[in-house]
């Protein structure tokens, strides 16, 4: 049975793959699970100086997997369950914005909410012309707390508020304008490009590059983590509403939701 998350080594960089192509990446339980398992793992490797993260298929990741949302919200415990999924997702984040090793987001294809949320912390951005970036969390009836956060940190409170209100998808060439994405490439050229930054990294001391990303996600973003947590209590409690359930109910049946 193929690993949702495929992990590769060659020589200074890994890659870790998110391995669900045939549901675009979706991030299930067990994919978060392992994705902070490789991380985890990829910590004590001391020849790995860069880790590269991509999907298989067409797509980066489009966002949370939505047949679990819906089993979540038919179970007797649902605020439990989307209180603990909302936990697990922030608990990603911040493994990755503690990380102590450069993450590369390789994006070549769609990244949407959740899945643009694993983008943001990353700390650079190799993407492609399909790399489409958005979270339409409004238009589901949710909030996108988790990511908000890391969106300002980022990109600036103006940008933010331009995602996230208008809850459309946007360009790789717009994001590239805006500065998250750091260079637009071929796809085919994607991982290699990546490749070659980490291969930059390894030219200075470890020890030097793990103090500059604390610096910059720790102590220059002092705050961010715990706005984190809020975003992650935002995100939970928007799940109750009827907004949530008309919005996710309407997404899967492919029709327009009928607010009030």
């Amino acid at each position: 049975m193929q690993p949702i998350v495929k992990t590769q080594v060659h020589d200074h960089t890994a890659t870790l793959t998110l391995n669900r192509p045939e549901k675009r990446n979706a991030l299930s339980r067990e994919m978060l699970r392992e994705l902070h398992q490789a991380l985890d793992d990829l910590h004590q490797e001391r020849r790995v100086r860069g880790v590269i993260l991509t999907g298989a298929g067409q797509a980066f990741c489009a966002g949370m997997d939505l047949d679990e949302m819906r089993s979540a919200a038919e179970q007797e415990d649902k605020h439990e369950q989307w209180r603990a999924d909302a936990v697990l997702y922030h608990d990603v984040i911040e493994l990755m914005l503690r990380f102590p090793k450069p993450l590369i987001a390789a994006v070549n294809g769609p990244a949407v909410a959740g899945g643009a949320g694993l983008v943001m912390a990353c700390d650079l951005v190799v993407a492609c012309e399909a790399a489409t970036f958005g979270f339409p969390e409004p238009r589901r009836g949710i909030v996108a707390g988790l990511v908000a956060p890391l969106l300002a940190f980022r990109l600036g409170g103006s940008r933010a508020a331009q995602l996230l209100l208008t809850a459309r998808l946007f360009s790789a060439v717009e994001m590239y304008a805006f500065g998250l994405y750091h260079e637009l490439i071929h796809e085919d050229k994607i991982w290699a490009r990546s490749r070659e930054i980490v291969g930059e990294v390894a030219l200075s001391a470890p020890e030097a590059i793990g103090h500059t990303k604390r610096l910059l996600n720790e102590e220059i973003g002092e705050t961010l983590f715990t706005q984190l947590i809020a975003g992650a209590a935002a995100s939970a409690t928007s799940r109750t509403t009827e907004a949530a359930a008309e919005g996710l109910n309407a997404f899967l049946e492919k029709r327009d939701p009928k607010w009030w």
